[in-house]
């Protein structure tokens, strides 16, 4: 029997199945080139964005290495690091970022300044700043001047005490302890000593090439780059809580007490001290004067205060009442009484920016002027204020808003870093931080006096511009009187 042929052409009864189980595979293969390709591209691009990231942080480690080194090379030249000075920078860089740390940790509640609250309020807050002082001047320098041979253990016993206060704000934070307020003003006069400290230790630590303002305007460089840093990492860490930028810190403030204990050991060197007086004389015992009350301790320093001494302490209490009327009064001006035309806001954060700008210059014209005596320094930046001031007053506009501004953070930072040096200079290593203690509390002082002034007077522009012209014109007076009469007085001898 003869099977049935196929004709030509005709698929058999499979044929069908066969193209679409072809079709089917061709298509699986297609698929499976174009996963293995996205794999690969997926891969490549892993490896791409890996190498990117890595190439990033390495040039990111890099950089900062590269700061680091350059940083390093600076605070060790012209033969600082030999004479040690740079340690005691590097140290003031490192307390200066436990210092912002701790601002940014208790902004808003202590150290917030209640511009939108009353006057009477504000005077409060102004009474509240002099704290500090009131304990620092009449005990802290004179317990300090005591351990001159210790100057190492003085500098690391304040940030030792302020790294164990912000471990307790930290939980006073977290838990709204009673002694929050407490451990803050511990913090504030452990502050302030660490201040008078370390500035009676950089005479020890001066290189051949320095200048005291050379030396004081270095340090003030590192403190505005430790702020900076410490500012924006607790601003960073701040965001989790502000009892986590406490513990940065407190974290901070531990490295600094290892600086300094690690300070050369010259700095508690007792070579080339004089006597026991001010001046040096030895006719002034420290146990006579210990005797005294506090005020009349005041009145027989102040005395014995060379006159370069008491004409720089002038000058600085000239510009410190400037500083303290414009912050309140510029406060109060531009919400109640702006300038027409502009955001009282806008223009009161100008004013603040040219400061800051003014202060940070003063910074690097400090460390600029080697040779220039820090007293002619002192008496320019004086007169800077004066001629800013009227101009305030008789061309009120924002221009000279803006000059005011820019030269009293100017004139502010200059003064600091010359009477700094000229205490430095002329007054004995034996009672230097006493006289530093009674200085910062005067200068604060001043600051609170001019913010009275501020706060008290009518908010009437060239009236308030026109008042505080008047008060630096006779600071530059009583400078000039001062200065005439220690003249007739070694012409007389």
């Amino acid at each position: 029997m003869k099977t049935p042929g196929r004709t030509p052409g005709s698929a058999s009864p499979s044929g069908g199945a066969g193209g679409a189980d072809a079709s089917g595979i061709e298509s699986g293969s297609r698929r499976r080139a174009a996963a293995r390709a996205l794999r690969r591209g997926a891969a490549r691009t892993g490896r791409v964005i890996g190498h990117g990231t890595v190439l990033s942080a390495r040039l990111a480690g890099r950089g900062s290495r590269a700061g680091a080194r350059r940083a390093r090379a600076y605070t060790h030249s012209a033969g600082a690091g030999a004479s040690g000075l740079a340690r005691i920078v590097e140290l003031h860089f490192v307390a200066l970022m436990g210092d912002a740390a701790l601002t940014v940790s208790l902004a808003g509640t202590i150290f917030a300044i209640p511009t939108d609250e009353a006057r009477g309020q504000v005077a409060q807050f102004l009474l509240l700043t002099m704290a500090p002082f009131a304990l620092l001047a009449p005990f802290i320098g004179p317990l300090l001047d005591r351990f001159r041979h210790g100057r190492r253990w003085a500098i690391g016993t304040t940030l030792a005490l302020r790294a164990f206060l912000c471990w307790v704000l930290a939980g006073a934070v977290a838990t709204g302890s009673p002694w929050l307020f407490p451990a803050a003003l511990g913090c504030l006069v452990a502050s302030k000593a660490y201040g008078v400290t370390r500035a009676s230790a950089v005479p020890r630590l001066l290189p051949p090439e320095f200048s005291l303002v050379n030396a004081n305007s270095r340090n003030a460089l590192a403190g505005v780059a430790g702020m900076a840093v410490g500012g924006g990492l607790a601003g960073a860490v701040a965001r989790i809580g502000p009892q986590w930028s406490l513990r940065l810190a407190f974290l901070v403030y531990v490295v600094a007490t290892v600086l300094a204990i690690r300070l050369p050991a010259r700095v508690d060197s007792n070579a080339g001290e004089r006597g026991l007086g001010v001046t040096g004389s030895s006719s002034t015992p420290a146990r006579t004067a210990d005797s005294r009350t506090p005020l009349a301790r005041l009145r027989a320093a102040v005395a014995a205060l060379p006159v370069p001494v008491l004409t720089a302490l002038c000058s600085a209490m000239g510009a410190r009442l400037l500083t303290g009327f414009l912050t309140l009064f510029m406060a109060f001006l531009m919400r109640e009484n702006p300038l027409p035309g502009h955001s009282g806001t806008l223009v009161l954060a100008l004013v603040v920016g040219a400061a800051g700008t003014g202060n940070a210059l003063g910074t690097v014209i400090g460390n600029a002027l080697r040779r220039l005596r820090p007293d002619l320094i002192i008496a320019a930046a004086l007169i800077a204020d004066v001629v800013a001031a009227l101009l305030a007053a008789l061309l009120y506009s924002l221009t000279t808003l803006l000059v005011l501004g820019l030269l009293a953070g100017l004139a502010a930072q200059l003064v600091k870093l010359g009477s700094d040096a000229v205490v430095q200079r002329d007054i004995d290593e034996v009672v230097r931080t006493r006289v530093f203690a009674w200085s910062e509390t005067v200068l604060q002082v001043a600051w609170v006096v001019g913010g009275g002034i501020g706060i008290a007077l009518p908010l009437e522009p060239r009236l308030g511009f026109g008042v505080i012209s008047a008060v630096l014109v006779l600071v530059l007076a009583a400078t000039v009187r001062i200065r005439v009469s220690g003249r007739t007085a070694r012409t007389s001898l």
